[in-house]
C-alpha cells in the first residue's frame, strides 16, 4: 500500500504462535495491496476501472469496498469520493478497512492485546506490554520529529489525514481543486476504515469540516488548521 506497516503483539504467546499471527496479518495486507493498488496495472481495482472486469466478476472484497465507498459518499454529502481524481481510487477507505479486518482477525485468534499501525492509521486493542492502555501519538503537522497530541485507550481506531507529507493531495470534489484550510485531521472511533474515510472527507471540506466532525455520532476528532489552530472534541481520550 506504499506505506510502512508495524505490528506490536503484546500478549504473552509462544514465539512460534506470534510469528504465525504476524504472518497472517502481513499476508492479508499483501493480498489487499495486490487487489486494490492503484499503481499496479494488473490489480483488480485497476482492471475494474478500465472496464476489463464486470462487477459480477469482481471479488467479494472489491464488491464490499465499492458498496462501503458508495455509503460513505452519501453520508459525507459527496466529500468522500472514490472517483475524486477522475478514476476509481478507494485508497481513502481501503487502508483503514484492511487494518481493521486484520485487527479483527487477531482478536478472533486470541490476540486481544495488539497495536497495528498502517502508515499512521492505528488500531489498538487491550493493553500494551507494559500493562497500560496504548498511547497513540499524532504527528505534528510542521515537525516530523514531534507529536502534537497523544490519544490513549484500550479499544480505539485512530486515523489521520493531512497535507504535510504529500501536499494538498486531497481534492474538494465540488470545486475539482485541492482542498484548503485544514492541515491535519485525526478521527477516533470504533472502526478504522470509517475513521479513515471521515478524516479524508473532513480535509476535503476545508474549515467547514470542523463543524461536520462535531456532529458525527460515535466518533471524536482533533483538527489542526493551516493557520495553526488546534481544535478537538471535548471527550477525546487524550494522554498526558
Amino acid at each position: 500500500m506504499g506505506t510502512p506497516i508495524s505490528l506490536d503483539l503484546a500478549d504473552d504467546l509462544p514465539a512460534e504462535r506470534s510469528h504465525e499471527l504476524a504472518e497472517d496479518v502481513f499476508g492479508w495486507l499483501r493480498e489487499v495491496d495486490a487487489r486494490f493498488s492503484t499503481y499496479r496495472e494488473d490489480s483488480e481495482v485497476r482492471r475494474f476501472d478500465r472496464g476489463e472486469l464486470l462487477l459480477s466478476e469482481a471479488s467479494a472484497d472489491l464488491r464490499l469496498v465499492l458498496e462501503r465507498c458508495a455509503d460513505l459518499w452519501g453520508s459525507t454529502d459527496g466529500f468522500f469520493d472514490a472517483y475524486a481524481t477522475g478514476g476509481l481510487d478507494p485508497s481513502g477507505y481501503v487502508k483503514g478497512w484492511a487494518a481493521q479486518v486484520a485487527s479483527d482477525r487477531l482478536l478472533a485468534a486470541g490476540a486481544g492485546n495488539h497495536c497495528l499501525n498502517a502508515g499512521g492509521d492505528v488500531r489498538v486493542r487491550g493493553l500494551s506490554s507494559s500493562g497500560r492502555p496504548w498511547r497513540v501519538g499524532v504527528r505534528h503537522p510542521w515537525d516530523p520529529h514531534a507529536t502534537c497530541l497523544v490519544v490513549t485507550g484500550t479499544d480505539l481506531a485512530v486515523a489521520t489525514s493531512g497535507v504535510y507529507e504529500r501536499g494538498h493531495h486531497v481534492r474538494d470534489p465540488r470545486r475539482g481543486a485541492p482542498a484548503r484550510g485544514l492541515r491535519s485531521v485525526t478521527v477516533v472511533g470504533p472502526d478504522l476504515g470509517v475513521a479513515d474515510a471521515y478524516a479524508t472527507a473532513a480535509v476535503a471540506m476545508g474549515v467547514a469540516g470542523i463543524g461536520w466532525l462535531d456532529r458525527l455520532p460515535g466518533y471524536r476528532h482533533a483538527v489542526i488548521t493551516e493557520d495553526g489552530r488546534c481544535l478537538h472534541s471535548a471527550h477525546l481520550p487524550l494522554g498526558e
